[in-house]
């Protein structure tokens, strides 16, 4: 396949695949609002789908979705009142429980969240305002209305998008791609705030489309990897602040290596794994092998049984789950294994090995925990014990294992809820027979 090709197949793999489900639960949403609030059952007017859908940089098993209701000005002064906050998203609640009563509907600070089967709609009212910005209510301490102007930010990224033949909200969805694949806690206005920037401060793609892409991946991670850390951004058109909630320049700094490693495989039949590294699942592999590679696969003695996590749930990355590993031997005192590895202390085999959720987010509802193991190398395959199943924890956010057998082996750890990933970590495990097999 060639790097237009390639790329090409990747951004149409990102696409929703559940838009017509989305929209008719907005609709749905927006007749209900409009039935209390104007007496209609309209499913379109008075409403703006914002966030990454309504800016149209969103990916496939998008799971946090926006809304605005427009409310009618002659309701301003019923709601800016003391409590008047509290009391517009409780009306909000129970209009749409009134015609959903079997939707899960529950009250947050500033919106009122619909959970459905993979995703939810938050769904802010708000009053709108002559420069067409939006002012919606904060509950907090005794309530405060604060102002919003998402239409800025849609229009902002629409005008870059067009300067730079089509490639800004490709770009988004790419950059979301790799923050599925490696468990980044990084918001989507964050995601597409960096991206603008990034085009804004270069012409080098002004012109150029998809077999320039792996170019434009190598030197957007190289960009971000050099930005200095800081807590925020100014968003575009509206220059409102968008925090940083990790910090990402490391994380990008591998992204860099991987696409110029990726890069300089141009033409073999490893460069579509490699880019699989980067992006992920949704990355098209390599062309079918010929009919000679396929016997000789087929005469392989063991069975390839690992699971992808993109098989069972949705993907959509949106706080940080962190994992360790305590490595374990009688007579010795207990490692930390990241600590080995950054230290370059081989890890040999016959250890006692303990993994263990060492950072766990802070979210609302149930969710449940999975692991999986998978066994790489030549012992692995020897012994066909590739393993590489998804199981789920027992409770207690531990998995123990014992290190058996040399092979570059890897742990994953996955926090679901509502049938989406919502956070993910991996921990690689080098069983070496001595410190010259380290890597």
């Amino acid at each position: 396949m060639s790097t237009s090709e390639m790329f090409s197949d990747f951004v149409g793999n990102l696409a929703i695949s559940n838009t017509s489900t989305i929209s008719l639960r907005y609709g749905e949403i927006t007749s209900a609002l409009n039935k209390k609030f104007r007496d209609s059952e309209s499913k379109t007017n008075n409403t703006l789908q914002v966030g990454s859908f309504g800016r149209k940089t969103g990916i496939n098993g998008i799971s946090d979705l926006d809304m605005l209701y427009i409310m009618p000005k002659s309701k301003w002064e019923t709601y800016n009142t003391s409590g008047g906050q509290s009391k517009l998203l409780k009306d909000t609640k129970n209009a749409i429980l009134k015609r959903y009563p079997s939707t899960n509907v529950r009250v947050d600070r500033l919106v009122v969240t619909v959970t459905y089967t993979n995703f939810q709609v938050e769904v802010q009212p708000v009053f709108e305002q002559d420069d067409c910005s939006y002012k919606y209510p904060d509950t907090k301490n005794s309530g405060s209305w604060k102002i919003t102007k998402p239409r800025d930010e849609m229009d902002a990224v629409n005008d870059m998008d067009t300067q730079k033949n089509s490639n800004l909200k490709r770009l988004c969805k790419m950059v979301r791609a790799w923050r599925n694949q490696h468990g980044m806690a990084m918001g989507g206005l964050l995601i597409d705030t960096l991206a603008y920037n990034f085009l804004n401060s270069t012409n080098e793609y002004d012109t150029r489309s998809y077999s320039f892409y792996d170019w434009m991946s190598r030197d957007f991670f190289k960009y971000l990897s050099e930005l200095p850390e800081q807590n925020e951004y100014a968003a575009p058109g509206s220059r409102q602040r968008v925090k940083v909630k990790k910090k990402f320049q490391k994380k990008a700094q591998k992204a860099y290596k991987l696409a110029k490693d990726a890069i300089e495989s141009s033409g073999t039949q490893s460069e579509n794994n490699k880019w699989k590294k980067l992006y992920g699942r949704p990355f098209p592999a390599a062309e079918k092998l010929s009919t000679e590679a396929l016997e000789a696969n087929q005469e392989k003695s063991w069975t390839n049984t690992e699971e992808f996590i993109e098989d069972k749930f949705s993907v959509d990355i949106r706080y940080q789950l962190r994992i360790d590993c305590e490595v374990m031997q009688r007579g010795f005192r207990k490692f930390q294994l990241r600590e080995m590895l950054g230290r370059k202390i081989p890890l040999k085999a016959d250890k006692k090995l303990r993994f263990w959720v060492k950072e766990f987010p802070f979210i609302q509802g149930a969710s449940q925990v999975y692991w999986k193991v998978l066994n790489r190398g030549d012992v692995a395959k020897k012994r066909n014990c590739i393993r590489g199943q998804i199981v789920p924890d027992g409770g207690r956010r531990v998995k123990e294992e014992k290190s058996d057998f040399l092979g570059k082996h890897i742990v994953e750890c996955y926090l679901v809820q509502n049938n989406v990933v919502v956070a993910k970590d991996r921990i690689h495990v080098p069983i070496v027979a001595d410190g010259s097999d380290y890597e």
